[in-house]
């Protein structure tokens, strides 16, 4: 089991202490922001099926903070956080760690891919159900206004997706203290109601979750369909772990987060014990009239920070799908010099903004799309965990005392929470499950048509060292200067190469091929960047290149050539005026077995919609020239 790097610096406590306040914006956003509609929507579900009475509120209230108990502090913070891909974590991690597994199963792998692609479900779901519970307040504090409740929405988040391109890190060193506020703020709400009705604490004992479970099963398991949603944006405790470390996260959660949730939620059971009227918007109506309209900006705000966080997310998870083959190459942006993971993807923006858009205005309440949140979320746990025990069974020969009572206690309740929202896609969990439904078959088209391309491509090129011996006998002229053929593989020769002998009789002094490769890993250390080949001969001036990059790297050729020039690549061979000479290949659809053809033309419209390869490559636009080919498909 790997081993978290650490530092023995006297500023390690200190170093410690930031990062845990970091991770409270970035990491804890969204379920820092359950409280807003988690509990309103347990009552509120299957038309008023949880009664606002003692033994219903109690029974609810013990379902709620156990099930945090268990999904957050047990799965996620005590197991979870230790399945790391080179310090990097999230669903993606799992899905690299599984396909390192020697013996691994396809339809394994394929479940990942499917636990990816319901996150750009929760990516859509959570800007819209975030912001739209926050401004909803105004229905409480000022109701002459609430028919502005969706406009507003709409308006901030235009705003959020409009300064995506500009990057979060000047916006990132305000999110811990506004979420240390907000958590402060929540608890201290949460903390006046439990004095006024400290029998509530009755709530914290597991028996009042079971005694309901036993004496109203039916209710009890749809109030699990809205209980899920107290630990919507667990995932995101395992995907930002390369980003702050496992220390500064449970830190933070056992700290601040976990305690200040905790006793929300026990007080807005209190009101209602108090008030079963109160059942309509707890969270709000907890709080004096006065502090009303000024919690609903701090909610507003903190609710932006939850979708800011998610919308990275996403923006992640795309470059890291690129890496392993299962999107096409989309334009990357770094936004942060200092930070590697910051980075902005303008089509994955643009998607994500019409898709919340037209949530926001088809559900118009987080009520409604509360049914549609569950099915992502639940689904996505239900899947991790499978993929966790995978890889605790075969990579850290977990015996089975050990594997069977962590599948029992995860996935009882995880199959719980999916099996009681499975009954409300008609009611909106349609959207996550046709949002991933669209990404799966989008992500295994494109590997499954890549494959195909690249191995009818791979014949059109023919093998590279051939052809090298061939130019040492043919009638080539070599021009002072040098030129750079980047190439899916060092076996086949660049088509871009091909051509410009076969047409020209012309190739500069200097060839160098390059290759990108890209691994199972997070990032590749620099001396390990390259690898060197004169494909047999030192004198010809011809030379192949492959530069290794990880998942979550974008991959830059210019940098990765310069890098090779200082390992000893040709001297002559200037990264500053060489020209670029790119293959591009434009998708023939043919009736050839291998794929559905509406699969091919799918293949065929995403390869057009991918960001050229001096895009996607970080080339020079100015010295990039394009040699275009036809390949079938």
């Amino acid at each position: 089991m790997p081993r978290e790097r650490g530092t023995t610096s006297a500023a390690a406590p200190t170093a410690g202490r930031g990062l845990a306040l970091a991770a409270l914006g970035v990491v804890f956003g969204d379920i820092g922001t359950s409280p807003l509609y988690a509990l309103q929507t347990v009552f509120t579900i299957d038309n008023g099926a949880v009664r606002p009475d003692s033994g219903d509120v109690l029974g609810a209230i013990s379902l709620v903070v156990w099930a945090v108990t268990v999904v957050v502090s047990v799965k996620y913070v005590a197991f979870v956080l230790r399945a790391d891909n080179e310090g990097e974590g999230g669903i993606m991690a799992l899905v690299a760690l599984v396909r390192r597994v020697r013996g691994h199963t396809a339809a394994l792998a394929a479940l990942g891919v499917f636990g990816a692609a319901l996150f750009y479900g929760d990516s859509i779901i959570t800007p819209a159900i975030s912001v739209l519970a926050a401004v909803e307040g105004l229905e409480i504090a000022a109701p002459g206004v609430s028919h502005l409740v969706v406009p507003i929405a709409l308006a901030i988040l235009a705003a959020l997706f409009a300064i995506q391109r500009r990057g979060t890190r000047t916006v990132g060193r305000l999110f811990g203290p506004v979420m240390l506020l907000w958590f402060v703020a929540i608890a201290m709400a949460g903390l006046l109601q439990v004095v006024k009705e400290p029998s509530v604490l009755r709530g914290l004992s597991p028996s009042y979750a079971g005694a309901f479970m036993l004496d109203r099963p039916g209710v009890a398991f749809v109030a699990m369909g809205a209980v899920v949603l107290a630990v919507t944006g667990a995932e995101a405790l395992y995907a930002d772990l390369g980003h702050f470390g496992r220390t500064p996260i449970r830190r933070a959660w056992f700290a601040l987060v976990f305690p200040a949730l905790t006793l929300n939620y026990l007080g807005q059971a209190a009101l209602i014990l108090n008030g079963p009227a109160a059942s309509a918007n707890p969270f709000y109506l907890m709080l004096p009239h006065w502090s009303r309209i000024p919690m609903v900006v701090l909610a507003t705000v903190a609710t932006v920070i939850a979708s800011q966080a998610v919308i990275s997310g996403a923006f992640s998870l795309s470059r890291q799908a690129m890496a392993l083959g299962l999107l096409p190459g989309l334009l990357v942006r770094h936004t942060s010099e200092r930070e590697a993971g910051q980075v902005y993807v303008p089509a994955v923006n643009r998607l994500l903004f019409v898709a919340v858009g037209v949530v926001v205005v088809g559900f118009a309440s987080s009520a409604r799309l509360a049914s549609a949140y569950g099915v992502a979320v639940s689904g996505t746990f239900v899947i991790s965990t499978l993929l966790f025990l995978a890889v605790a069974r075969r990579r850290w020969h977990w015996s089975s005392r050990q594997l069977v009572p962590a599948a029992v206690g995860f996935l009882s309740l995880e199959i719980t929470f999916l099996a009681a929202n499975l009954g409300k896609v008609v009611h909106g969990g349609w959207l996550p499950l046709g949002v991933a439904a669209a990404i799966f078959t989008i992500m295994t088209t494109w590997r499954r048509g890549r494959a195909i391309v690249s191995a009818n491509r791979t014949a059109m090129e023919g093998p590279l060292r051939p052809f090298v011996e061939e130019l040492r006998s043919r009638p080539v002229l070599r021009v002072p200067g040098a030129a750079i053929y980047p190439s899916p593989s060092i076996r086949t020769t660049p088509l871009a190469m091909r051509a410009a002998v076969e047409h020209t009789h012309v190739l500069h002094e200097s060839v160098v091929i390059v290759t990108a490769e890209f691994a199972d890993v997070p990032r590749i250390a620099p001396d390990e960047r390259v690898r060197i080949d004169d494909l047999g001969h030192g004198d010809d001036g011809i030379a192949h290149v492959t530069a290794r990059f990880g998942f979550a790297e974008t991959p830059n050729l210019p940098e990765a050539l310069r890098n090779a020039v200082d390992r000893g690549l040709e001297r002559t061979v200037d990264v500053d005026s060489c020209v670029w000479y790119v293959s591009r290949v434009s998708i023939v659809v043919t009736e050839e077995p291998g794929m559905a053809r509406w699969r091919k033309r799918l293949f065929a419209a995403l390869s057009k919609a991918a960001a050229s390869p001096a895009d996607h490559f970080g080339l020079p636009g100015e010295r990039t020239l394009t040699v275009s080919s036809q390949v079938h498909l």
